[in-house]
């Protein structure tokens, strides 16, 4: 490495420990802190101030402008199936059928489908006072039974949120990286589904040992309308998956037969698959009552009041890793890649992983991480889309104090903070460790 390597190498890891004193310790926004940082490692580049602020304002703008619709749909799609108690009616059907043996079980497989379209906040607000009240009323059940049932729920929400595309983060990834958008869907399944079986009912046998539980403190929010048929609630939460897996159909048809399915492509797209998501839902989900304007007023302000948050946090990563572009941090790592016989997938997970532990944000490490390794990518012939996966593994792996769904699961979950990182913890690092052994040999073989 030269002088100037070192410089940048020393500049990058600067400016992340500034974002994360000023997150932890001065107990500021994410998108206060990561700006800052972002400014941090320009200016101890030797980057001009002026060059460190158009790199700014570009990074946060691409990311908003490729994924603020996104994460602004997705989210109103959550709002609806929260206030018309329809995601709930799903829960409280699997549970119902499962029994107490198998709701564990139950609730996973709830959290996976649940969790397909929804950022995992939302997921979480939505489905996981149901599986909390649920596992109050098992018959007989310790603390440890409670928590296996809601430690397996977190797990299947995570679990899609790191690797299953249409969430945001995974499909920054999928766009940073080039990836194709239906084969990453399809391997991401292949991962998160034995991911989750292993890092939820499994794990919780073993974590949720011991573990006291206090009541929780976040309940979701409802409005008055008559709940919607469970198979209505389960066509709005698969729509948006089954478009933008549609567009992939007139590649797998005859030359004759694809030009007439070349709609889907278009439908395909993640916002306009959203956005018809969404259209459907708000007759499916609501009926006549969709046309009222307290029904509006409260879908929107339910989608709206955590957008805000999400969207600056996302334009902030996304201004910060934009900087590393500019300063040559991308272009270092090609050079340090082709020259180490580390793997390029490992070598995703590991800066994911760095990225995590230090903002705390699974969406921000992903966004980085994409932003940085396309010419890895391209250097080395690494799949693009086992790669987005190495990236979702590695931007989950150990949530602690600077992530704020730490606290919004101790919340929910009623845990303790040393609790929370027993179980709720040790959950997110097995996921990211199971996910990427098994991305490595996925990919081996694919």
């Amino acid at each position: 490495m030269t002088g100037a390597d070192v410089q940048l190498v020393l500049a990058a890891l600067a400016g992340i420990a500034l974002s994360i004193v000023l997150i932890v310790r001065a107990r500021l926004h994410p998108f206060i802190g990561l700006l800052c940082g972002a400014f941090a490692v320009g200016l101890l580049a030797g980057l001009p101030i002026a060059d460190t602020a158009k790199a700014v304002q570009k990074g946060a703008g691409d990311i908003l402008g490729g994924t603020g619709l996104v994460v602004a749909l997705g989210l109103a799609l959550g709002a609806m199936l929260q206030l018309s108690d329809g995601a709930a009616g799903i829960a409280r059907a699997a549970l119902r059928w499962s029994g107490p043996k198998g709701a564990p079980w139950a609730a996973l497989v709830t959290a996976l489908v649940i969790g397909l379209p929804l950022f995992f906040e939302t997921g979480l607000v939505l489905l996981l006072p149901i599986v909390a009240s649920a596992a109050a009323a098992l018959p007989g059940a310790n603390d440890a039974a409670k928590l296996r049932l809601m430690l397996s729920a977190v797990t299947g929400l995570s679990v899609v949120h790191a690797l299953v595309p249409p969430h945001p983060g995974p499909l920054l990834a999928v766009e940073a990286l080039g990836a194709d958008l239906g084969r990453t869907i399809l391997y991401g399944l292949v991962v998160a589904v034995p991911t989750a079986v292993l890092a939820g009912p499994m794990l919780a046998r073993i974590t949720a040992r011991g573990v006291t539980l206090g009541a929780p403190t976040l309940a979701p929010a409802r409005v008055e309308v008559p709940a919607p048929p469970i198979g209505r609630a389960l066509l709005v939460v698969l729509l948006p998956v089954v478009l933008i897996a549609a567009g992939q159909v007139p590649a797998l048809l005859p030359a004759g037969l694809a030009g007439a399915a070349e709609w889907l492509r278009a439908a395909s797209n993640p916002v306009l698959a959203l956005l018809i998501a969404c259209l459907a839902a708000l007759p499916l989900l609501f009926g006549r009552a969709a046309l009222r304007a307290p029904i509006q007023s409260a879908i929107w302000a339910e989608t709206m009041a955590p957008a805000g948050a999400i969207l600056l946090a996302i334009g902030a990563g996304g201004a910060l890793k934009q900087v590393l572009v500019t300063a040559g941090l991308s272009d270092l790592l090609v050079r340090a890649s082709t020259g180490a016989s580390l793997s390029p997938l490992l070598f995703a997970w590991g800066i994911a992983v760095c990225i995590r532990l230090a903002t705390g944000s699974a969406t921000v490490a992903t966004i980085t991480t994409a932003g940085v390794m396309p010419g890895v990518v391209a250097a080395t012939g690494a799949s693009p889309e086992w790669t987005v996966l190495a990236i979702g593994a590695g931007s989950v792996f150990f949530s602690h104090v600077n992530d704020p769904g730490f606290w919004l699961v101790k919340s929910y979950l009623g845990t303790d903070t040393p609790g929370t990182f027993r179980t709720w913890s040790a959950l997110e690092t097995a996921i990211s460790v199971i996910g990427l052994l098994l991305v490595l040999g996925a990919s081996a073989l694919f």
